[in-house]
């Protein structure tokens, strides 16, 4: 039996990339568009590293297009040459502190890209998408865990929040005018960790935005020590607090969300986490413990638009998706390194690959 065509917007980025393997390996055909700006093609220029080691891992192929999301003629070509049934959209800009800097290009990019590709979807008929969105719409917690009908928008701190929360609203709104959409809202938490084999993972070409790379970083010797940012937090030791989930938990949930489809009408929301919350410090100390590698540490100012704590409340994702978050914090700083490690003895260059 045939089966269904996904596209992929953002496919070859950190989530994205590990999504796609998972959709292979599930027997999905993938058609997978990314701008690259959270990527690089590999040294033959066209595919994307992440997913020329993705295809290898796999054993299985995918098609790819180098087609930036505001480019509406380029999607509708690609519309054209395939029968695309799914959307899975990733494609943004992804970092709080740089959201803070720059918001007019986080709101340029990841709100009008999120139109245009909507706007293509409706021309060619295709009515089903997964959203990527973000536990930072829930903004400053009004309660612990947060479970989704805990309130969104109104305590976003960031320009980046601020955008996963009106391409929210925009989703809604479309699926109550139109009444044949499908579409799930999928809130994660702090996705970590790298595939078993640690051909494909987190690990920045610059300075990191996330913990677990730079902490990555640190181990191989290519940073000197992690910066962790502020130590004023209400929390035990003083550092944020969040719920750290493991990249393939979350691209399995995106499988998971993609078979609710179907009997989806309208627009769901799940959070994607595991219902636990660690501090900065105990990150540092579990990847220690897991890696036997001392983590040199200083403590400088605090980010602008971070909250003290972001931990999921998961249970309607196992009760409706049948999905649960099954590795640990242990794994998660094993498969982190190992990637780290790897890219490290691949010699100049593979450090690209994120």
């Amino acid at each position: 039996m045939c089966r269904a065509t996904i596209f992929v917007t953002g496919g070859a980025g950190f989530v994205g990339s590990h999504t796609v393997l998972v959709l292979l390996n599930a027997g999905y055909e993938v058609v997978v568009v990314d701008s690259l700006i959270n990527a690089v093609p590999d040294k033959d220029g066209f595919l994307p590293e992440s997913l020329r080691r993705v295809q290898e891992l796999t054993g299985k192929s995918l098609t790819f297009y180098k087609v930036d999301l505001l480019d509406k003629e380029g999607l509708e070509n690609i519309f054209c040459k395939h029968k695309l049934e799914y959307v899975i959209h990733f494609a943004a800009l992804k970092a709080v502190g740089e959201s803070c800097q720059i918001p007019l290009d986080y709101y340029h990019n990841n709100i009008s890209g999120t139109i245009s590709l909507l706007e293509v979807m409706k021309k060619f008929n295709v009515k089903k998408i997964i959203f990527s969105s973000s536990a930072t719409v829930y903004g400053v917690p009004q309660y612990l865990p947060l479970d989704e009908k805990h309130p969104v928008g109104t305590n976003c701190t960031n320009p980046y929040g601020r955008t996963k929360y009106f391409i929210e609203e925009i989703l809604r709104d479309i699926s109550v005018a139109e009444k044949r959409w499908s579409i799930i809202l999928l809130r994660y938490f702090n996705p970590v960790g790298a595939h078993e084999s640690g051909q494909i993972g987190e690990d920045p070409q610059g300075i990191p935005n996330n913990l677990m790379p730079y902490i990555s970083q640190v181990a191989v010797g290519r940073r000197c020590e992690v910066q962790v940012f502020g130590k004023d937090f209400r929390t035990p030791d003083g550092t944020g607090i969040r719920d750290y989930i493991h990249v393939l938990d979350l691209a399995e949930g995106h499988v998971a969300a993609l078979k609710k489809l179907d009997d989806t009408k309208g627009c769901m929301v799940y959070n994607l986490g595991t219902g636990k919350g660690q501090t900065v410090l105990e990150v540092i100390r579990a990847f220690e413990e897991a890696t036997g590698i001392k983590i040199p540490h200083c403590t400088v100012g605090r980010r602008a638009g971070d909250v003290d704590i972001l931990c999921a409340d998961p249970t309607l994702a196992e009760k409706e998706l049948s999905w649960k978050a099954k590795r640990s914090l242990v794994q998660m700083c094993q498969f982190n390194f190992h990637c780290s490690f790897k890219v490290l003895t691949l010699g100049d260059g593979s450090h690209k690959i994120h």
